[in-house]
């Protein structure tokens, strides 16, 4: 069966993207959804994107974790498993089977519709789950405890049969029989909450609605070269379906740079996706800044990482240190304002920026030379550089190079906010890290900067030592050094960097 006959999509953005989700390594979900949609052979299953330390206390096992709702098999009405045609798009997946077409979208980010064909045949699920009961419509299954998974199955078409059987400890198996007129649909709420979503909404309406949803994001990205659009738009997907619910630390909307394998919120991460965001919803873009801030220390340090059940503010390994990342807040503020010019934004993150930077200044300058040091080399988002190999703390390029953006950006708001002492204070801070750069980093012989140790360069290659170009403050002799290094094609320019 032609997809569009599965499935009628009118949005010329999701055509293009027709089958990218291809439901084994990348998952159906939605914009602040916590549920990911997978195919296993002939089933479904539902993973929820959430970590939880304390429900097995491994570090990474919800990478692993089992789904909330698994072996989601459509069946014949005398229980036959039936094979799956797939199709997907951005907002929906269409299962072609021997008994019709089954329609899968978000409702809303806890509840999956499922149109249901006409005829008769079954419908079977297991849920990792402690408690369940059936009712005329459905039923509605928990797991009790400190960590909450109710999930409620409702159908609008006819019962014949409804089942629920506790085969292990926290399996429940569900089992449906269904007469549909084709008008009906089946609704899946898997939510922490005690309260569920059981109103089943009008089915087209509601895919029309998850349709539009998806083109009006992708019709609000700048426009790009024809060739590049379906991967392009593939970009946007990945940032809008990987936005993830508040929950607990997590305060704000936020993207996580993986539902499967990085479920949290990581600073400079944060930053970046605030430069896409920036295109088509500016608060989005805004709150990736303030999620961050919003766990910003007495101190005036920033977390590394924010997670639903806390912040990474310090780690043991490879080092004992305090673990952050490198400041790029205000440049990122300052390039949200150029779109939108919105003073009230830089007025109310403009003290906790400043806050942050007194704490590179104050603390992390250990041998008092103006300079300042990464003590944990996670903190530079290059976790594995060969500049850490001998010892932390390192005095390094980058880090300065970033700190010398912070305060010409700091100058701009301070600027934009009419307090001229601090455009005076901060550009003249800018303009000291530069200086001191070029006197203890800069080795005009080799043409490139070296990060330090203990006072020692460290004479390895890395991008690092390019970074002082992006200051835009360097003499142009020094400029045009790291330029002809940047361009030198038996090293840094090479065919495959």
């Amino acid at each position: 069966m032609d997809a569009q006959e599965m499935l009628p999509v009118a949005s010329p953005y999701l055509r293009l993207l027709k089958d990218r989700i291809n439901l084994t390594q990348v998952p159906l979900s939605e914009r602040g959804s916590r549920l990911m949609l997978f195919r296993v052979g002939d089933t479904l299953s539902f993973r929820l994107a959430e970590r939880w330390f304390k429900l097995d206390n491994q570090l990474s096992s919800y990478r692993r974790r089992r789904p909330i709702l698994s072996e989601f098999t459509i069946t014949t009405e005398t229980g036959e498993p039936l094979a799956l045609e797939q199709s997907t798009w951005p907002h929906a997946v269409a299962l072609g089977t021997a008994a019709g077409v089954f329609r899968l979208t978000f409702v809303d980010s806890e509840t999956i519709l499922i149109a249901l064909p006409a005829g008769r045949y079954g419908l079977r699920f297991t849920t990792t789950l402690d408690s369940a009961r059936s009712d005329r419509r459905g039923g509605v299954l928990r797991l009790n405890g400190d960590i909450r998974r109710n999930v409620a199955y409702t159908t609008n078409a006819r019962l014949l049969e409804n089942e629920v059987a506790n085969v292990e400890a926290n399996d429940q198996h569900v089992r449906l029989v269904v007469e549909s007129d084709g008008t009906h649909a089946l609704l899946l709420n898997m939510t922490p909450r005690l309260g569920f979503n059981r109103s089943i909404p009008n089915v087209e309406a509601t895919f029309a609605a998850a349709e539009k949803r998806w083109h009006d994001w992708f019709a609000a990205a700048p426009p790009v070269r024809e060739d590049l659009l379906p991967h392009y738009l593939y970009a946007w997907w990945v940032m809008r379906a990987g936005l993830i619910s508040t929950r607990f630390y997590t305060t704000r909307e936020a993207m996580t740079p993986s539902k499967i394998h990085y479920v949290g919120v990581w600073q400079w991460d944060a930053f970046f996706h605030a430069l896409a965001y920036r295109h088509v919803e500016m608060n989005l873009a805004r709150d990736q800044i303030r999620i961050v801030l919003d766990h910003q220390r007495a101190d005036g340090m920033i977390p590394d990482a924010i997670h639903d059940e806390g912040v990474v503010t310090h780690l043991t390994f490879p080092v004992e240190a305090d673990v952050t990342k490198p400041p790029l807040l205000a440049w990122t503020a300052w390039k949200l304002y150029e779109i939108d010019h919105d003073a009230e934004f830089l007025d109310e993150i403009y003290e906790p920026v400043v806050r942050w930077n007194r704490w590179w200044l104050e603390e992390n300058d250990r041998d008092n030379n103006g300079l300042c040091e990464y003590g944990h080399p996670f903190s530079s988002g290059l976790d594995d550089s060969p500049l850490w190999d001998a010892g932390m703390p390192v005095e390094a390029t980058d880090l300065n190079s970033y700190l010398v953006m912070q305060c010409d950006a700091l100058a701009r708001m301070a600027e934009v906010l009419g307090l001229h002492e601090d455009v005076t204070k901060w550009s003249a801070r800018a303009e000291g890290f530069t200086q001191r750069m070029i006197e203890s980093m800069w080795d005009p012989e080799a043409g490139l900067f070296w990060s330090t140790r203990a006072g020692e360069p460290i004479k390895i290659k890395t991008p690092f030592s390019l970074f002082p170009l992006f200051t835009g403050r360097l003499p142009r002799d020094i400029a045009a050094r790291l330029v002809a290094a940047l361009t030198d094609e038996s090293s840094f320019w090479t065919r495959y960097p």
